[in-house]
């Protein structure tokens, strides 16, 4: 479905780039009123809807989970506020729908990849506040989610620890000190930041391992609830990491986490066997996120 009614706001056109877009992925028998929105990474510059975003949409769909995946704007057609604007609609969204859908509109999270993760740890810690009067229904809707999955996340915008590519995509070459400490997410984390669990690699290439250090020490700090699971390895953007024994056990401890807080009921069906990734761009597909020749 489209994200926006009538034309996105910031939109430069309205071709496929221009239009973002929200998949539902229902299952046939839910066993839990949870939903999960599933937010690809890829830099800001494109959207790894493949194995980021329909593959995690079907392990979840898989457990009687609903699962919605977003295809946003990005760089270089889009920069900021348009990405953050995306990730809220999304949520807003889910949450008009939830009587449609069958899910509970507060028990619904966040699950975030790479650049992904930082839009979803932006949801987190920047959607504290809701506009009743707002002169559209759906702008009343909190989009703060009530529990996150980071999965090695960009969290922050600072050079020393940032993803530089991701940083240019979304904030441009030369963003004010504001605006980076703004969208530094470890700075923003409050004692009404949702519960995360947070997967990463220690030697991960191409995001530092510090920005997931960093957000939960904030996190501790601040009495919220969370698991961080730092595997001995390095490799970025592995999605499920089926193919990767040292870890293909990560997706089995995040669902024991889903357990033990009650988004997932212990009798939910077992996950798919670990699998290869699916291609970042499913070849033939056609969306806003799609990878732009260089």
């Amino acid at each position: 479905m489209r994200l926006y009614k009538g034309t996105p706001p910031g939109a430069h056109g309205h071709g496929v780039r221009d239009i973002p877009l929200l998949y539902a992925l229902l299952p046939k028998k839910p066993t839990t009123t949870a939903a999960i929105l599933v937010i690809p990474g890829g830099a800001y510059d494109h959207v790894a809807i493949g194995q980021e975003g329909f593959q995690i949409g079907e392990w979840l769909r898989d457990q009687g989970m609903p699962a919605f995946v977003l295809d946003y704007r990005v760089a270089p057609r889009y920069h900021y506020p348009v990405e953050i604007e995306d990730g809220m609609q999304a949520m807003r969204v889910i949450r008009a729908h939830a009587k449609q859908w069958h899910i509970n509109p507060n028990r619904i999270g966040v699950w975030g990849s790479s650049a992904g993760g930082h839009l979803a740890s932006t949801l987190g810690t920047h959607c504290n506040k809701i506009n009743p009067n707002a002169a559209n229904p759906i702008d009343r809707l909190s989009c703060k989610p009530d529990f996150m999955v980071l999965a090695y996340p960009v969290i922050s915008m600072r050079k020393s620890i940032t993803n530089m590519e991701t940083r240019r995509s979304l904030l441009g070459p030369h963003p004010s000190h504001k605006l980076v400490r703004e969208f530094s997410n470890e700075l923003h984390v409050t004692h009404s930041t949702p519960p995360t669990f947070i997967f990463v690699t220690q030697r991960d290439p191409a995001v530092p391992v510090q920005n997931s250090l960093d957000f939960f020490r904030a996190m501790v700090r601040h009495h919220v609830p969370g698991e961080l699971h730092v595997f001995d390895y390095g490799i970025h953007g592995c999605g499920l990491c089926g193919s990767i024994t040292p870890l293909k056990s990560w997706p089995s401890l995040l669902r024991r986490w889903l357990i033990d807080h009650n988004w997932l009921p212990a009798d939910a069906p077992p996950p798919p066997a670990p699998a290869p990734d699916w291609p970042s761009w499913p070849p033939g597909f056609k969306g806003p996120g799609m990878p732009h020749k260089k």
